[in-house]
């Protein structure tokens, strides 16, 4: 693979992970404040994205050591939208489960290809 061509898969990969990370950060607040909360007028669960915060800045600089840590930790959200979509009573709950396990699912795929791709293995932080 030629160096333009991995710069160019490695931008791609970077922007799918900066899409998938943000957008499941969304679905997070819209699905725990508004739109299927447990519990009528939001629910604490909301804080479920906490820990992603501190990902978005690394990510979006494409810090190899962000991605990697990343990985996994986003099986949580992973094993979350499982069991949401196969147990909650709700339809639109269920329904956001699926859509949680597919954001993070795509977030694995993008980091993965990022690393892939080759970030720097000497990025300390």
């Amino acid at each position: 693979m030629s160096s333009s061509s991995r710069a160019e898969w490695q931008h791609l990969w970077h922007r799918g992970a900066v899409f998938s990370l943000l957008a499941l950060i969304l679905l997070c607040v819209l699905w725990e404040l508004w739109v299927a909360p447990l519990h009528p007028g939001g629910s604490l669960l909301v804080l479920k994205l906490v820990p992603l915060l501190p990902a978005v800045p690394g990510v979006l600089r494409g810090k190899a050591f962000t991605f990697r840590w990343l990985s996994l930790l986003l099986w949580f959200y992973a094993a979350e939208g499982v069991t949401r979509a196969l147990t909650d009573t709700h339809a639109a709950s269920r329904g956001l489960g699926w859509i949680e396990l597919l954001l993070s699912l795509t977030l694995f795929v993008c980091v993965a290809g990022f690393l892939r791709s080759g970030a720097s293995r000497h990025d300390a932080r």
